[in-house]
């Protein structure tokens, strides 16, 4: 009987084979801290990649078997070339006379792979011993270009703005019309949203936008009903009609009785509608705009819509559907698809719909002036039983999720319960469904924000039944992820916004900036943490960055001004300290950073912590030192124009707060609609400082 791996660090064999698949066995939580990775989770994170490292034997046969496969190739699976840089190193170490055979993107056949056009080629070298190598090769600008000039936008999360308009959660009509009056009466250059992608139902459906059933696919729940063209020509006006008065009901309880947002109610009512509405025939135009679509997205929108419908019949967990139909390319799957034909096509077609709705706002910001328009937010990864794990299985790494290593901030780790994609099969196909990925989000935004863009780099993995602190990073082509997305960005003449706060290891930063992805810099996490801790005067700040107060997962600026983040927390159970140590400590923290826009002539008052000025006027003081700072991009968080206190997802919790579900609101908690925001004299004032702000202006 073979022997097993021994438990604990894992052994040389062990970590020299982890080392040539990108497995980690050890991380460095901390500077000048090592953490040996558990031989039972590089164990684990090899059999994810098809790696038998179950035995020593295994291991050394796994081993052997690797060393000689790189010995043999002579190419990686893709290969990276930086326009205007030196030739990649796999090019550079082929054996001499090596032959080499380039087919285009473009569909030209090229003897060699100098000035070749920008695009994912394949590439072919024949060596003089007769071997032959084949890859993709991805020719890519080495730098994205930055935003068109200095601007300030609005974040917001769409779901919490309301109009009067819309049926019980803000939709893609109200980031129109939000674009539109933010671009032409505010100057305000984008939009930044939350992550739009498509939703596993459920009962409830999971309300967190960051764990979504599909990343290339929008949600139809955003669709407003009465912008889709065929709505006025629907056959049962009355019953659309009295779907309308329900949504309005919907609305009013969030906006005047304090209901949270109820996704699957709103769901509810839309899909009633759309099946109406889809049940119009379409018009040559339109039927000929619906078959570029499905021509466009192939197999990826097919697939998709399969889903879709079985997940109606079956529920939404693949993997617990009947056998048969778990493979998406499986005779059951297509029988399936063919019984569910009309299903099929109506998820067909919500996803043509959103598309065009959500191209529309990109369209609407652009013509109001605003130079970047609507920035998107791309989700580190999707829901196991999804639409994108089902039909993307080869791409994802089975029995794996991704999550975070033990930090001082968490001392057990994190799983988001998202899987991971294989690197292995990602290099491959040459980065497919990476590329098809970014395309089509491409399509409809003007920038991208990357949430936890470290994931390009590298991702921890937690094998399945395991706690997160019992896994282990596992490394991707960093290069290669990097070039297809300044290639896939550059083609849309957009910018790409890294979200790289928390934990980074050293030289991400770096290599990013290199490439052009601005990062994130958030005012009460910018200290210099390698001196005196203090807060960071604004001449130290980095430039290419998006700079903002706030985000969805930190206490609104009123909040912490205020210290009534800690009241939550506490009113929660959430402290680990007692409520006065973290209240005093708190208010340290705030009255450092007021201390320091006083000392910068930006608040007019004592800078001890003390109220002398009004809340309105601070957080006025807090723009205005964004504003100080080199930041290309600075962002306003919606909410706190109008003083909301509450976050809108309280990381910890489930159950215990209503993440996700929350209308944006005044000080005094009341429900404020897009209509109300426009007509908001605070809202004025402080876009009216960050409008000056930009052009230079003394405010």
């Amino acid at each position: 009987m073979a022997a097993p791996q021994p438990a604990g660090a894992p052994g040389d064999e062990l970590a020299r084979l982890a080392a040539l698949h990108g497995v980690a066995t050890s991380y460095s939580p901390s500077p000048g801290r090592t953490v040996a990775a558990s031989a039972d989770a590089v164990v684990a994170a090899l059999a994810a990649l098809d790696v038998d490292a179950s035995s020593q034997e295994a291991t050394r046969a796994a081993l052997a078997a690797r060393e000689e496969e790189l010995a043999r190739r002579l190419l990686p699976p893709t290969v990276v070339h930086w326009t205007g840089e030196a030739a990649p190193a796999a090019l550079t170490a082929l054996p001499p006379g090596t032959v080499l055979r380039v087919e285009t993107e473009q569909g030209e056949t090229r003897a060699g792979a100098d000035d070749l056009p920008p695009g994912v080629h394949r590439l072919t070298a024949t060596a003089p011993d007769g071997r032959t190598g084949r890859a993709h090769l991805v020719v890519a600008p080495p730098r994205l270009s930055p935003p068109p000039g200095r601007c300030y936008g609005l974040l917001v999360q769409l779901y919490s703005l309301l109009s009067e308009r819309s049926w019980g959660m803000g939709d893609l009509g109200d980031l129109g019309e939000l674009s539109g009056w933010a671009g032409r009466a505010l100057g305000a250059g984008f939009v930044q949203v939350n992550p739009l992608h498509a939703a596993v139902p459920g009962a409830p459906t999971d309300p967190s936008p960051y764990r979504p059933s599909s990343r290339r696919f929008p949600d139809p729940v955003h669709l407003r009903i009465e912008d889709v063209p065929e709505f006025p020509y629907a056959d049962q006006p009355a019953r659309l009609q009295a779907l309308r008065e329900r949504a309005g009901r919907l609305r009013a309880a969030v906006l005047h009785e304090g209901a949270l947002i109820d996704r699957d109610a709103v769901w509810d009512l839309k899909r009633q509608a759309l099946e109406e509405v889809a049940r119009v025939p379409l018009g040559p135009g339109r039927r000929a705009a619906y078959a570029d679509f499905l021509a466009r997205h192939g197999q990826a929108l097919e697939d998709h819509a399969t889903w879709c419908a079985l997940a109606e019949v079956h529920g939404p967990d693949w993997s617990r559907w009947p056998e048969g139909l778990r493979d998406p390319r499986s005779a059951a799957t297509a029988r399936a698809r063919a019984d569910l034909r009309d299903r099929v096509d109506l998820h067909s077609r919500l996803a043509w719909l959103t598309d065009e709705q959500l191209t529309a706002a990109q369209r609407t910001a652009r013509e109001a002036g605003m130079p970047i328009g609507i920035v998107h937010d791309l989700a580190v990864g999707v829901h196991p039983g999804g639409a994108d794990a089902w039909a993307q299985q080869d791409h994802f790494a089975a029995g794996m999720s991704t999550g975070a290593p033990p930090d001082a901030f968490n001392a057990r780790g994190q799983d988001w319960g998202l899987p991971p994609w294989r690197p292995d099969r990602l290099a491959a196909s040459g980065y497919a469904p990476f590329r098809h990925l970014l395309r089509a989000l491409f399509r409809y935004a003007g920038a991208l924000r990357i949430d936890h863009v470290m994931g390009l780099f590298r991702l921890w993995w937690v094998p399945q039944g395991r706690p997160p602190t019992e896994g282990t990073y596992v490394r991707y082509d960093a290069e290669a992820m990097l070039a297809v997305l300044v290639l896939e960005a550059s083609r849309a003449r957009a910018v790409v916004i890294g979200e790289d706060l928390g934990t980074v290891e050293p030289g991400v930063r770096e290599t990013l900036d290199r490439r052009g992805v601005l990062g994130t810099s958030v005012l009460w996490f910018e200290r210099d943490w390698d001196g005196d801790g203090r807060p960071l005067p604004p001449e130290r700040w980095r430039a290419d960055c998006l700079a903002t107060a706030t985000t969805h997962d930190l206490p609104p600026t009123a909040a912490r001004l205020t210290g009534e983040h800690v009241t939550l927390r506490h009113r929660l159970g959430l402290l680990t300290r007692p409520l006065e140590q973290e209240r005093a400590e708190a208010a340290a923290d705030t009255a450092e950073w007021l201390t320091l826009l006083t000392g910068l002539g930006l608040l007019h008052g004592p800078g001890d912590g003390r109220r002398a000025v009004s809340e309105e006027a601070e957080i006025q003081a807090v723009h205005r030192f964004l504003l100080r700072t080199p930041a290309r991009m600075v962002g306003l968080w919606l909410p706190d124009a109008v003083g909301d206190r509450r976050p809108q997802n309280l990381p910890g919790t489930w159950d215990q707060y209503p993440n996700w579900r929350l209308p944006v609101a005044d000080a005094e908690g009341r429900p404020v609609t897009l209509e109300d925001l426009a007509a908001s004299p605070r809202l004025r004032a402080l876009t009216e400082v960050l409008r000056a702000g930009v052009r230079g202006e003394k405010t």
